[in-house]
């Protein structure tokens, strides 16, 4: 059954972007007649707190080698930049799969292909901490982020589907909320169990957390009971997906979207060698520990509506460039408060820019909103994966100023695509007043 498709923004999120929600036709029910889960229904608590779960195992999977980078490095004898394909292969397995499974729990349900994704990556990430050298650990993280990509793909589908409008919001806020904790909790508790046991014990405690999760979140998960299977089409797909990558404004937010991640990728994957080195010397605990800036995400993320009220779409992008940029600047110094305070600039930037072009991406899709937010995820997460990358090539020739300069050029780019769309929009107005006058 076709429905039509809208976006629900995060407040805050380590790899969340805009989440798929589905209208079907049920909603045109009266309240009288509408079986879907309200607050205080017996169903709605244990669907709470089972997303809840699985946010919180999907973001602590995906991001567990990031604050153990600097430990895997000597512990394998490998360079900053080869490491880091350790994040860059679970966030680009993930890009490249959130469009055909978002496609797929379309035929085989919301509810049986998040199981299957929890214990897929689950599984993997009590492999991940015996992967013999890096070349295993690359692998066994591709597809341990190729499995993570059935959850962001299904679970707001899932909601839609079976919870009345007007609660929509809230559980939608707890399924996030597990997203941001996970991508948080998954980076300290690594980092402070390496600390005391190894980097692979710091892996293993992550993978136990996902088990418990996945665990959790199968005996909590209500059956759906308003999901009807539909066909999977790969010509209709693609046609979809090839009309929205011909659609110039939908480009330019995806763009703009991976070039703010691409920074975020950088910045977040090389701290942790920054911040172990000298004048720092800060041992994993404290290095995991600094992922909680990612807090900061959730105010900038929630003011990004106002923001936009306030100075517009592109005033807001420019804002979170500037706010950015200076962060950027900020952490050349050799301060660590300077840094942390570089930090917050930069997550607070980032994720103000990031909740401003992927809430335009459906309002700019007028028709398959679900296949335009899933490319803006693969191009988000791939920002992901090249920024972390890149960002560790930089640093490895240059050092920390290389990985600034990368962020940089990034945001010079972002700059540069928005600045053209408001030369083309003051371009249309112009013509639209003159056709007015005449």
């Amino acid at each position: 059954m076709q429905g039509a498709y809208g976006v629900v923004m995060p407040p805050a999120d380590t790899g969340a972007s805009a989440v798929i929600v589905r209208a079907d036709a049920s909603a045109a029910s009266s309240p009288a007649s509408d079986s879907r889960l309200l607050p205080g229904d017996p169903g709605y608590r244990r669907m709470s707190f089972a997303l809840f779960a699985a946010g919180i195992a999907t973001f602590a999977l995906l991001y567990s080698t990031q604050a153990l980078l600097p430990a895997i490095s000597d512990g394998l004898g490998v360079t900053a930049d080869q490491a880091s394909w350790t994040v860059s292969a679970a966030t680009g397995g993930l890009a490249l799969a959130v469009v055909p499974l978002s496609a797929l729990s379309e035929r085989y349900g919301r509810r049986a292909m998040m199981a299957a994704a929890l214990c897929v990556a689950a599984f993997v990430g009590l492999l991940v901490p015996f992967a013999p050298d890096l070349g295993w650990l690359i692998g066994l993280r591709a597809l341990q982020g190729a499995a993570l990509a059935g959850v962001p793909a299904s679970a707001m589908a899932y909601l839609a589907e079976e919870v009345r409008p007007k609660a929509l919001v809230g559980a939608v806020g707890l399924f996030v909320a597990g997203n941001s904790i996970g991508g948080m909790s998954g980076r300290i508790l690594a980092g402070w169990t390496a600390q005391a046991w190894g980097w692979r014990a710091g892996l293993a405690a992550v993978g136990v957390l996902a088990v418990l999760c996945a665990v959790v979140f199968r005996l909590l998960i209500p059956k759906a009971r308003h999901f009807t299977p539909g066909s999977v089409s790969p010509r209709a797909l693609a046609r979809t997906v090839g009309r929205h990558l011909s659609d110039p404004l939908l480009v330019r937010l995806y763009l703009i979207g991976a070039l703010f991640m691409t920074v975020f990728g950088a910045v977040y994957t090389v701290i942790g060698y920054r911040l172990a080195q000298a004048p720092f010397s800060l041992p994993s605990g404290l290095v995991g520990s600094i992922f909680l800036v990612y807090l900061v995400g959730t105010a900038s993320s929630a003011a990004a509506g106002k923001l936009v009220g306030r100075l517009g779409r592109r005033g807001a992008l420019y804002l979170a460039m500037g706010t950015t940029t200076a962060g950027l600047l900020l952490t050349l110094t050799s301060s660590l408060t300077a840094v942390l305070l570089g930090l917050v600039l930069i997550t607070a930037g980032f994720f103000a820019g990031h909740a401003v072009a992927s809430s335009s991406v459906s309002r700019t899709a007028t028709t398959g909103r679900a296949q335009a937010s899933a490319l803006y995820q693969t191009a988000y997460y791939l920002g992901s994966s090249v920024g972390g990358t890149v960002g560790a090539v930089a640093f490895r020739a240059g050092g920390w100023d290389g990985t600034v300069v990368l962020g940089l050029v990034a945001m010079v780019a972002a700059g540069a695509i928005t600045l053209y769309a408001t030369r083309r929009a003051l371009v249309e107005r112009r013509s639209t007043a003159r056709v007015v006058r005449a």
